[in-house]
C-alpha cells in the first residue's frame, strides 16, 4: 500500500477486516502525520489550529498492519517490486497506489517568487495555511483574489468555500466594506457541472463576490500584485491566494509505466484496477479518472477496492463496480452549508440525499451546516477506520434527487 493518507489507510483497515492478520499488509507513507486535509480552508480564519489536524498514521492502522516510514523511490512494475527512498526493497502480489495528489506552486511563473507566503499564499498545506492565518488577521482592507490556476485540483469545491468563509470573516471583523473579493477561474463558470454553477454562482453574487470566468492564469508577479493570464488579460491584488496546478507523487515519474503523464495512474474506472498491470490498483487523489478529487469518493472507492481486491487474491474476476459517486459539503458562512451529490454519468442536482427525507441539495441549510461540523468527526471515526456509514453504500443514491427529462453526463 503506497501512501497512508485518506485512501491507503482506509483500503488498508478494509483488507485488514476482510482478509485477516495473515493476509501481510503493508503501508508506506514518507510522513508519519496523517493530516485532515479537509480542515486546512478553516485554518487562516482562525477556526482550526493545524496541530489539531493532524494524528499518527500507524495509529490510525489496525492491528496486524505493519507501517514502514519512508519515501517512494520508484516501482518496477514488471518486476512486482518497490524501490523505497531508504534502501528498502519490498515486493508484493497486489499493490494499491494511494499517494494522492501535491501542489506544485513552482510550475507557475512567478509563484514561488518574492510575493511567497508574503502577499501570495495557499491553504492547500500546512505551512500555508498558517501563513495565511496571519496574512488575513493583519488584512484591513484592499483586494483579496482567490486565483483557480487549473484542473484537476484537490476538492475543487474548496476555493469556493474559502470565499465564503472570507468574506464572513471579513463582515465579522467590521472590514467587509474595505474588502474586494473576486474568484478567478479558467473555467467558463464558477464549476463546470450547470446545476452546482447555477447555485454557487448565485451565492456568490448574493455575497458580493466578483467573478471572473475564463482566466488561465499563467504568472503571478508578488513584487507588482498582478496576476496574468494566457489571453493577455491582468488582475491586480493586494493578497492572493492562489489554487495552484497539482501533479501525482514524483516517484510515479520515475516508474516507467505506472502514471500518466502528470503522474497519475490510469486504470479502469469502475473496477480501479490500473492499465500497467492486472496486481495493480489505484483509490482516491492519485487515480487518473473522471471522478472529483475529494475524501468522500476515496470512501466510496474503498468498498468497491476492497472486494476487488479480495477477489483477485482468489482468482476471481474483479467486477465490483465504482460508479463515480462523491458528496461535497460546502460551508457558506453564517452557520449554513450546500451539499453536492453526483456521480460519472450524473452532475450534482437539487432535491434532498441520501433520500427525500434527507439534507437538501444544492441549498444552503442549517441541517448541511451541522453535518459539516461533523465531518472531521466521521472522518476520524467511520472514513479512514474503513467502516460504513449508515444508510449509505458506495453507488449514488437515485433517490430524492430531481432528475430532468434527460441529464447530462457530468464533465
Amino acid at each position: 500500500m503506497l501512501g497512508g493518507g485518506t485512501g491507503g489507510t482506509l483500503v488498508a483497515n478494509r483488507l485488514g477486516s476482510l482478509l485477516g492478520r495473515e493476509a501481510g499488509i503493508t503501508v508506506v507513507d514518507r510522513d508519519p502525520g496523517h493530516v485532515y486535509q479537509p480542515g486546512l480552508v478553516f485554518v487562516p480564519f482562525g477556526a482550526r489550529r493545524v496541530e489539531d489536524l493532524v494524528r499518527s498514521r500507524p495509529g490510525r492502522l489496525r492491528s496486524g498492519i505493519a507501517y514502514h516510514n519512508s519515501a517512494v523511490e520508484s516501482v518496477a512494475v514488471e518486476q512486482d517490486r518497490v524501490h523505497l527512498a531508504d534502501g528498502t526493497e519490498l515486493g508484493y502480489d497486489v499493490l494499491v497506489v494511494a499517494t494522492g495528489a501535491r501542489p506544485v506552486p513552482e510550475r507557475t511563473a512567478g509563484m514561488t517568487g518574492p510575493g511567497w507566503l508574503r502577499n501570495v499564499f495557499t491553504f492547500y498545506d500546512p505551512m500555508g495555511a498558517a501563513a495565511l492565518e496571519k496574512a488575513l488577521a493583519e488584512f484591513e482592507g484592499g483586494h483579496l483574489a482567490v486565483a483557480v490556476l487549473g484542473a484537476p485540483v484537490k476538492s475543487p469545491f474548496t476555493p469556493l468555500e474559502f470565499c465564503f468563509l472570507a468574506e464572513e470573516y471579513f463582515r465579522v471583523r467590521g472590514v467587509r466594506g474595505e474588502v474586494r473579493l473576486s474568484y478567478l477561474t479558467p473555467g467558463d463558470a464558477v464549476v463546470s457541472p450547470p446545476a452546482a454553477a447555477g447555485a454557487l454562482a448565485a451565492l456568490l453574487e448574493k455575497k458580493g463576490i466578483d467573478v471572473v470566468t475564463g482566466f488561465a492564469t499563467e504568472a503571478v508577479d508578488g513584487d507588482e500584485g498582478r496576476l496574468a493570464a494566457a489571453d493577455g488579460r491582468q488582475a491586480g491584488f493586494d493578497l492572493a491566494v492562489v489554487v495552484p496546478r497539482h501533479r501525482g507523487a514524483a516517484y510515479l515519474d520515475r516508474s516507467p509505466g505506472l502514471g500518466d503523464d502528470a503522474g497519475f495512474v490510469p486504470a479502469d474506472p469502475h473496477t480501479l484496477q490500473s492499465a500497467a498491470r492486472p496486481n495493480i490498483f489505484v483509490i482516491g487523489d492519485a487515480a487518473a479518472l473522471p471522478a472529483v478529487k475529494v475524501a468522500s469518493v476515496a470512501h466510496f472507492q474503498g468498498e468497491v477496492l476492497a472486494r476487488n481486491i479480495n477477489r483477485f487474491l482468489a482468482g476471481r474476476r474483479v467486477d465490483d463496480r465504482f460508479d463515480g459517486h462523491g458528496c461535497c459539503l460546502v460551508e457558506c458562512g453564517s452557520g449554513k452549508a450546500l451539499l453536492a451529490d453526483f456521480n460519472y454519468d450524473t452532475e450534482p442536482l437539487p432535491g434532498h440525499y441520501p433520500s427525500a427525507l434527507g439534507l437538501p441539495l444544492l441549498k444552503e441549510s442549517r441541517l448541511a451546516h451541522l453535518g459539516k461540523r461533523m465531518s472531521a468527526w466521521c472522518y476520524w471515526h467511520i472514513l479512514v477506520p474503513g467502516r460504513d456509514l449508515p444508510g449509505v453504500a458506495s453507488p449514488m443514491p437515485r433517490t430524492g434527487k430531481r432528475f430532468p427529462a434527460r441529464t447530462a453526463r457530468r464533465p
